[in-house]
């Protein structure tokens, strides 16, 4: 037995450090339905120009509607708005609590809006855990998938929008075995392009079209219609620590020096680095290789939030500055590694006029360079319609909603 394993058991008796068992399950349990704290997953609290920017920068969207103070005044609601997705800077949708020691995946989030985020809007947030499911798998042999809701309320006490955040709970480093009992996932060895590849990709991310100011409007939408895609990639780690600088920085982490020492400290949720025998992050793994295998990845992988943000990115493109994104449903399945181009493509699957309002749904997926599905899901976009004129907002939730 190591000394690190020695060392964490006895820091962390009764209670089981970095497995997954009935007692841990239980004492997880004993939160369902309870208000959580949420101060380390903020990382901004209002919609300023500065926030809105770095968010944008932080996906590669440069849609004039978040970054043109001109443009965006000239657009239907008189002023910038800010990429849906930022909410996951207010906060990261992450209800991962309990089970000290063990790894937390993201694997999707349930996003509904009612009306846009605009520049100068400031949230807070409502927060609990919804259920825990305990599960069995290929990747993993035994994991526990946790679903938490956060509620967004602006600055009039309107609920603006509410996410369904889900974190996978999996074993890591040496409990990490297939579900057979064999051995732990294989390293990722990186995709090697050739040149007429990466000048294929490079042609695609150029040429990303953009609806902007031209109204999609409902009535010439059918379905079967396709959306462009969004091509994202070849991911590098500037492109992650550029995620990071926009949406979270190191906070769900516990923080930074001093910060994170007091935060292992209280909650136990650390990765032991084998280099140097020091509690870390296990938010590693997105940038380190090495990590990234020791949690089951095969490697360095994007994170979860970043990847949905690329399906907003590609919404909000094909909407244009007159629709508006209300529901974006993503599972994200296979981890996108650090080197792989990833593709978002989408298609109409439905239409129909509800309360006034011309509704298109649809299916999106992400694939990577080999045609792999790593994430997919559905949206709900209302659209501009030249019977019915614009869709009028904010949407009314339903339930107790919003408190404005």
């Amino acid at each position: 037995m190591s000394l690190g394993m020695v060392r964490r058991r006895k820091e962390h008796s009764p209670m089981t450090w970095g497995e997954i068992t009935e007692e841990g399950i239980a004492a997880a349990a004993t939160l369902l339905g309870q208000p959580l704290r949420r101060d380390r997953m903020q990382w901004i609290e209002c919609a300023t120009r500065d926030a809105i920017r770095h968010f944008a920068w932080g996906v590669g969207d440069n849609n004039p509607l978040w970054l043109d103070r001109d443009y965006a005044t000239a657009s239907p609601w008189g002023g910038n708005l800010a990429p849906p997705c930022i909410l996951y800077a207010v906060d990261s949708t992450i209800v991962a609590p309990k089970l000290p020691g063990v790894q937390w995946i993201y694997a999707g989030t349930d996003w509904t809006w009612f009306e846009p985020v605009r520049l100068g809007d400031c949230f807070r947030v409502e927060a609990r855990l919804l259920r825990q499911e305990s599960k069995t798998g290929r990747r993993f042999p035994r994991w526990v998938l946790q679903t938490g809701e956060v509620r967004y309320f602006n600055q009039h006490e309107r609920l603006v929008a509410t996410a369904l955040g889900r974190c996978a709970r999996t074993p890591r480093g040496d409990r990490l075995t297939d579900a057979r009992g064999g051995e732990r996932p294989k390293a990722h060895e990186p995709h090697k392009y050739t040149a007429g590849e990466l000048d294929e990709i490079e042609r695609q991310v150029l040429a990303e079209p953009r609806r902007g100011a031209e109204p999609r409007w409902y009535e010439d939408v059918a379905v079967g219609d396709t959306l462009p895609a969004v091509v994202k990639g070849p991911l590098s780690i500037v492109d992650i620590l550029a995620w990071y600088a926009a949406q979270q920085g190191a906070q769900p982490y516990g923080g930074a020096h001093g910060d994170a020492v007091r935060y292992r400290q209280r909650h136990a949720d650390y990765h032991l680095n084998p280099a140097t025998g020091a509690k870390d992050a296990a938010g590693r793994g997105h940038l380190e290789a090495a990590t990234g295998r020791d949690v089951g990845m095969g490697g360095a992988y994007d994170i979860g939030p970043q990847r949905i943000s690329w399906a907003q990115h590609m919404l909000t493109n094909w909407i244009g500055d007159d629709g508006f994104l209300h529901r974006l449903n993503v599972t994200v399945r296979q981890p996108n590694m650090v080197g792989d181009t990833l593709w978002w493509r989408g298609k109409v699957t439905d239409k129909a006029v509800r309360q006034g309002i011309g509704w298109a749904e649809l299916e999106i997926v992400a694939s990577n360079q080999l045609g792999e599905r790593s994430a997919f899901g559905t949206a709900t976009v209302a659209l501009p319609s030249r019977q019915l004129g614009p869709p009028s907002l904010p949407l009314v939730p339903a339930g107790d909603g919003g408190r404005g």
